[in-house]
């Protein structure tokens, strides 16, 4: 299995072309290869999870710079654009898997998206130790090549998670204890991750309720309960993201973006971008340069 590079700001995939092989790959960024390091604005299809152990420099993750510090654990989501500014000596693991090796375990879809949240978490020395023991583990595992590995490490992968997740959540409380969390809502998720296609045409609420099976209505009361925001809020602050990620990290004219982003009037774009950011399209690249 390869990473295949994209051409300009696109996707990186992850390239299987035997239905034999696995969704996923696990190594450290030498193994994995040269784009693990790739210091050019890219988005993916598919879920890295990244541990640096070592290293200095910058992750950037939608157009936000966090200053690398070791230990320090970041997902990144499909659909995201990310890269490393200035990078030295990084290492550490790096694991890269589609959807579908989640079948299993598909409540670890929820547990990306917290991680993915949080940005960056920096474990302490006891929970650097449990994430390295289960990383080495499973890096293992998926060289080994024996049989009944998918299920070991579909298994590994969301005990994993559920550590991670502890760990970032470590020290919320007052006392230091995990603060508890409610369930993320199935629907929410689906929600969440449809909204999230760079590609989707038609990214009205009730085009989006009908690909769900469920009335607008419905969807309306849930996302709300959910997330204390409306569908359609949070379809505006996605069409958002997506036009600052294209006017910040690629040549597409404004035209191009509102396209891109699913308005097929230019005009009404460069008015939404500027009654949802505060600035023109032209002057937010102006200022991200």
């Amino acid at each position: 299995m390869t990473l295949r590079p994209p051409a300009g700001l696109e996707l990186h995939d992850l390239d299987v072309p035997d239905p034999g092989l696995l969704p996923f790959a696990a190594g450290s960024f030498d193994s994995i290869g040269p784009l693990s390091r790739a210091d050019f604005p890219h988005r993916h299809s598919f879920y890295e999870l990244i541990y640096v152990t070592k290293g200095s420099g910058t992750h950037a993750v939608d157009l936000a710079e966090y200053r690398i510090e070791p230990p320090v654990l970041y997902v990144v989501l499909p659909g995201q654009v990310h890269h490393w500014v200035r990078a030295r000596q990084l290492d550490g693991w790096v694991l890269l898997f589609n959807e579908d090796f989640l079948h299993r375990h598909p409540e670890d879809l929820a547990l990306l998206r917290a991680l993915a949240g949080a940005t960056a978490s920096h474990p302490n020395r006891r929970g650097h130790g449990e994430l390295s023991r289960l990383l080495v583990e499973l890096s293992a595992e998926y060289r080994a090549g024996l049989d009944g590995r998918l299920g070991v490490l579909q298994a590994l992968l969301h005990v994993l998670l559920v550590r991670a997740l502890r760990v970032a959540r470590q020290g919320e409380g007052a006392d230091g204890t995990l603060v508890p969390r409610a369930p993320v809502h199935p629907l929410v998720d689906r929600f969440a991750r449809l909204i999230a296609e760079a590609d989707r045409a038609d990214r009205s609420v009730l085009a989006l309720a009908r690909e769900l099976g469920v009335s607008a209505g419905y969807l309306h009361e849930v996302v709300k309960d959910a997330t204390g925001r409306t569908p359609a809020r949070l379809i505006r602050e996605q069409q958002t993201l997506e036009a600052k990620r294209l006017l910040a990290t690629t040549d597409m004219t404004i035209r191009q973006v509102a396209f891109a982003g699913g308005f097929s009037d230019p005009a009404y774009f460069c008015r939404f971008f500027r009654r949802e950011v505060g600035c023109t399209p032209k002057e937010f690249r102006e200022h991200s340069g």
